[in-house]
C-alpha cells in the first residue's frame, strides 16, 4: 500500500488534523457556555425566556449543519458583511479569508450544537430531585441561585456521558467546515482524492484512522470521568 503522500510537502495532514482539533476546542467551550444557558433558560419560570429557548433549540437542532455553515458565509459574512477577524492593510487576503472563515465555521457549530447541549443538560437538571430545589427556595435563595450553586452542578455530574457523545459528534461534524474552505482533515482528504487517486484505500486509512485517534480517547476519558463522579442517591 502507497503511503507516499504523507511525506508529500504540499499535503500537510497533521496540520489539516489540528485545525479540526482546534476547531472541536472553541466549539466545544462555546456550545459547553451557550448550551448551559439555554438548558437555564428552559427550565426558568420566565414564561418569554422558556418559549424562546424552546423554540430556538427545537428549531435549530432540527436545521442541517450544512445549510448553518454555508449560512454563516453566504448570509452574516456576505449579505450582512459581519466580520470576525481584522483586516489589516498589507496582509495577505488570504490570511483573513482563512481567519474569517475559521470564526465563522467555529459560530456555526456552536449555534448548532448548544442546542444539543442543552438537552442533555436539561435531561440531568430532571434528574436532582425536586425536594432539593424547593428547600433552597425555602432559606431565601433566588432561581438564578438555586440553579447556580444547587441543581447545575449535579445536573452536569449526571450528565457526563452524554456529553462525551455530543462531543464526539462535534469532532465528526467538524467536516462540514469544508464547506466553506476551513481547511481542516475532510478538505484534506478530498484533494487527496482528487490528486492522488490511485492511493485510495491509503488515504481512507489515513483519515480514518486520525478520526478513530481523535475521538477514541475521548469517549473512553469521559466515560471513567462520568463513572467517578456519578452522583449517588
Amino acid at each position: 500500500m502507497d503511503f507516499s503522500f504523507l511525506s508529500d510537502p504540499r499535503y500537510d495532514v497533521l496540520g489539516a488534523f489540528w485545525m479540526t482539533i482546534q476547531l472541536t476546542f472553541w466549539s466545544a467551550i462555546g456550545s459547553f457556555v451557550l448550551g448551559v444557558l439555554l438548558a437555564g433558560m428552559r427550565v426558568c419560570p420566565v414564561p418569554i425566556m422558556r418559549g424562546f429557548a424552546t423554540a430556538y433549540v427545537n428549531i435549530v437542532r432540527n436545521i442541517p449543519l450544512t445549510v448553518i455553515i454555508i449560512m454563516m458565509s453566504q448570509v452574516l459574512y456576505s449579505q450582512l458583511g459581519l466580520m470576525l477577524a481584522v483586516r489589516e492593510p498589507g496582509v495577505n487576503p488570504q490570511g483573513f479569508l482563512n481567519s474569517q472563515n475559521f470564526r465563522l465555521a467555529v459560530l456555526g457549530f456552536i449555534l448548532y450544537t448548544s442546542t444539543f447541549v442543552c438537552e442533555a443538560v436539561r435531561s440531568g437538571i430532571n434528574t436532582v430531585p425536586p425536594g432539593q430545589a424547593e428547600a433552597a427556595r425555602a432559606i431565601g435563595l433566588k432561581f438564578t441561585q438555586v440553579l447556580r450553586i444547587i441543581v447545575l452542578p449535579q445536573a452536569v455530574r449526571a450528565v457526563i456521558a452524554p456529553l462525551a457523545s455530543v462531543l464526539i459528534a462535534l469532532t465528526k461534524n467538524t467536516t462540514v467546515a469544508s464547506a466553506i474552505g476551513v481547511a481542516e482533515a475532510s478538505l484534506l482528504m478530498n484533494t487527496l482524492f482528487e490528486n492522488e487517486a490511485d492511493k485510495f484505500l491509503a488515504i481512507f486509512i489515513v483519515f480514518a484512522l486520525g478520526f478513530v485517534i481523535l475521538t477514541l480517547p475521548v469517549g473512553l476519558i469521559l466515560g471513567w470521568v462520568a463513572k467517578k463522579a456519578a452522583v449517588r442517591r
